[in-house]
């Protein structure tokens, strides 16, 4: 890529007159040793993948595979249609759609990892609900997905993408991350104020842990998605009021491999810490795995069915 930073990826958009997404279409190509038109269908299929989720998660509800989770998506449409949502009406749409996404992931449906499985569902909820709301082709969404794999691209080469590595900060944050600056350009927003989203929303996830209850990419993590979706609305609408993220999103990212790197362990993915280290947490885990279960039972092939949760 000719960008490793997000500074850069500003200048080689100017200094090309291409949008993120055009540009990262280009280099994409480059990479692939593919033309353009091809890698451009194969983000169309993902795109369709993601559709697919949103959908599936709403109109054929299932619990996860644990039994822990499923049908919130369908409780936040609900009351969407019931009701008026604090959050109007196009925020909650993306919420409801981020949980679905997340509640397929968690009954092993086929989604597409945005950066990550555990934080598939924030830039399909944020992408498709924002198609819904302003008529877009297919086409012009796939785009975006282009300008949040740039966004990706840096932040995963200059700091983390993963929980494990990072804690949720890194996980969430980054796909909020991409969600806000993708969808800031989509709706006009120069590269500039797409990368100013960036930041706007990455220092907003600072220090989140992760701390999945059993292990599973659950608890707390499909309602995080819910959350992140709403973030990354927020965060693109105060870049295109020409709120600018005073400290570099360049420099947050820093900021992230930083905060990450000094985290401990326990609140790396490993479920020895935070919300999985609970009473309630550890109930559940012993329901999970066994009396024997100990915190380090991170293993999300042992996923088990039958388990009610408790309020």
């Amino acid at each position: 890529m000719k960008f490793a930073s997000l500074k850069e990826l500003i200048a080689c958009c100017n200094q090309e007159g291409l949008s993120i997404g055009e540009l990262m279409l280009a280099e994409q190509a480059k990479e692939a040793d593919m033309s353009e038109a091809d890698v451009f269908v194969k983000m169309l299929e993902y795109y369709t993948i993601m559709k697919e989720a949103v959908r599936k998660g709403l109109d054929e509800p299932v619990p996860s595979r644990s039994g822990l989770t499923g049908g919130d998506a369908v409780r936040v449409r609900e009351h969407l249609q019931s009701g008026e949502p604090s959050l109007g009406e196009h925020a909650s749409r993306a919420m409801a759609y981020a949980l679905s996404v997340s509640e397929v992931n968690a009954s092993m449906g086929r989604i597409i990892a945005t950066p990550t499985a555990g934080s598939c569902g924030i830039i399909p909820g944020v992408f498709v609900s924002a198609q819904e709301r302003w008529g877009w082709e297919d086409e012009k969404l796939v785009t975006g997905l282009f300008a949040a794999g740039a966004i990706g691209y840096v932040i995963a080469n200059n700091s983390f993408i993963s929980g494990a590595e990072g804690g949720c900060q890194a996980e969430i944050g980054s796909a909020i991350g991409m969600a806000a600056g993708a969808l800031t350009e989509l709706r006009g927003g120069t590269p500039e104020q797409a990368v100013h989203a960036v930041g706007l929303a990455l220092k907003n996830s600072l220090g989140l842990i992760c701390d999945p209850v059993g292990g599973l990419v659950e608890i707390p993590c499909i309602v995080r998605n819910g959350f992140g979706a709403v973030t990354s609305l927020a965060a693109s609408d105060m870049a295109l009021a020409g709120v600018r993220s005073v400290i570099p999103s360049d420099e947050v990212i820093d900021v992230m491999l930083e905060v990450g790197a000094a985290m401990p362990d326990k609140h790396k993915e490993t479920a020895k810490g935070g919300l999985a280290q609970t009473p309630t947490g550890k109930r559940i885990m012993r329901e999970l795995y066994g009396k024997g279960a100990s915190a380090g039972a991170n293993n999300r092939k042992h996923q088990k069915k039958g388990v009610e949760p408790q309020p």
